[in-house]
């Protein structure tokens, strides 16, 4: 695959940035690997015409995928088994989600269920963001005692340039 090819849309659902940022660093780890790609939150996607291959995260809140991911899984349910999907959900505030197998790891079971249902290649769980200034409830109270960034930058491009290698593997 090159960058000339129709791009894999990495789309996301995020409340607070972290899952975003996330999405952000996976689109960069592909076209790090020669393989276009476009990041956009979930609820801006219209159509998926153009986009050879989707990667789809949201965050975890309270044991639920984000809305923005639920949404999009059911609008775009046909041309989502039509291509490569690959799904993640980020939000533990620990390390469980880099030493666990992702369905060991509470809360997770919205992923695993659109991942079976998609028929998506894989999903991954990878740990989650608070910052200590979080606002509302309950996030505010989470933060005075689950404050931090417990996202593996390493783990989740490695998870990317995976996709990729099965991307050009799948082209040729």
């Amino acid at each position: 695959m090159t960058m000339k090819e129709d791009p894999v849309l990495v789309a996301y659902g995020s409340k607070r940035g972290g899952t975003a940022e996330i999405a952000e660093w996976i689109a960069a780890a592909l076209r790090s690997e020669h393989v276009a790609a476009e990041s956009k939150s979930a609820d801006e996607i219209h159509s998926l015409d153009g986009y050879c291959a989707v990667v789809l995260g949201g965050a975890l809140y309270a044991g639920r995928w984000h809305g923005q991911a639920r949404r999009f899984t059911r609008r775009f349910t046909r041309q989502l088994r039509e291509r490569p999907v690959w799904l993640f959900g980020s939000g533990p505030l620990d390390d469980s989600a880099d030493l666990s197998d992702p369905r060991k790891v509470p809360g997770t079971n919205g992923v695993r269920k659109a991942a079976e249902r998609l028929g998506a290649r894989e999903y991954a769980i990878f740990g989650g963001r608070l910052t200590p200034d979080a606002r509302g409830f309950p996030a505010s109270a989470m933060a005075k005692t689950h404050a931090g960034d417990f996202r593996n930058k390493e783990r989740i491009t490695a998870w990317a340039a995976d996709i990729a290698t099965q991307l050009t593997y799948q082209t040729r």
